[in-house]
């Protein structure tokens, strides 16, 4: 039970490939929380012993497949006082894992929710990426099916935040050729494999570049694939478009009708593109 009488949820990071990472703070609660929320209760077993811990309270499984049933009965628990600590497989619960229900019913309700932070494959592909990390957003793994997977990149074309994507080693060289195709072969990119276990690899590249090497390997591990966001397009220059109003005014069409329509469909300034065409005769 929580030391003040309150209940509350703590949202655990594990680690993601190397047991060292576990913090104290995590150590520390799998001894002492009343409940243990556990995505595999396999791995929370194998995750203990690796720690030399016993964990001390009583252990569910919650995992996607039944977080709907499970999650009213942890608030209610959390009502009553007790301390439920929730755990993945690896990393941070709630990201592209078992716990975002909790948290959501939890605030709801006006419940404690609070984390232990620590391991991200999300954030160490990121970091180890070498590309911008100002500005990123996290897309989990895009849909299997391919024209569904194309259509959620067609929407991510435009996209100038660096994005980080989850991918099966299996499904990781039709990934990259849908990048490929949508993207373009030039654009940056990395793939991140076995973060912080023995065989970890970055590889860096074009996107071109990175599927050439899954086409030509047998891919294997947890992968991460960081991809470059789209380069900001340069302003439009009326010198650049007067061409399409000679085309226009060779067709017959009066000069300022056709710097009218060129304008409005370029997104330009009618004044401009007139005295452009007029400097440029």
């Amino acid at each position: 039970m929580a030391a003040d009488g309150t209940g509350r949820i703590v949202l655990a990071a594990t680690p993601i490939g190397n047991i060292g990472d576990a913090s104290p703070r995590l150590v520390e609660l799998l001894q002492t929380a009343d409940v243990v929320a556990a995505e595999d209760t396999r791995r929370l077993h194998r995750l203990a012993s690796s720690l030399g811990v016993s964990v001390g309270g009583r252990i569910i499984s919650y995992h996607e497949h039944n977080e709907a049933s499970k999650t009213s009965e942890l608030l209610d628990q959390v009502r009553e006082g007790k301390t439920i600590l929730v755990v993945s497989d690896a990393g941070m619960p709630a990201v592209s894992d078992p716990g975002f229900r909790l948290v959501e019913g939890a605030v709801a309700a006006g419940l404690t929710v609070t984390a232990v932070p620590g391991p991200s494959a999300v954030l160490t592909a990121l970091a180890l990426s070498g590309l911008p990390t100002d500005r990123f957003c996290f897309e989990g793994f895009l849909p299997r099916k391919a024209g569904e997977r194309s259509a959620r990149l067609a929407e991510l074309g435009s996209e100038r935040r660096t994005m980080v994507f989850f991918e099966a080693p299996h499904r990781l060289e039709a990934m990259l050729r849908a990048l490929d195709e949508r993207f373009g072969p030039g654009r940056r990119a990395a793939v991140c494999r076995e973060l912080t276990k023995t065989y970890e690899e970055v590889l860096r590249g074009t996107v071109r570049e990175l599927l050439q090497w899954a086409e030509q390997n047998e891919v294997r591990g947890e992968i991460a694939v960081v991809v470059a966001g789209a380069a900001e397009e340069a302003p439009a220059r009326p010198e650049d478009h007067v061409a399409a109003v000679n085309e226009l005014v060779a067709k017959g069409v009066r000069l300022k009708e056709a710097v009218a329509a060129v304008a409005d469909d370029a997104r330009i300034s009618k004044r401009e593109l007139y005295s452009a065409v007029l400097a440029a005769r």
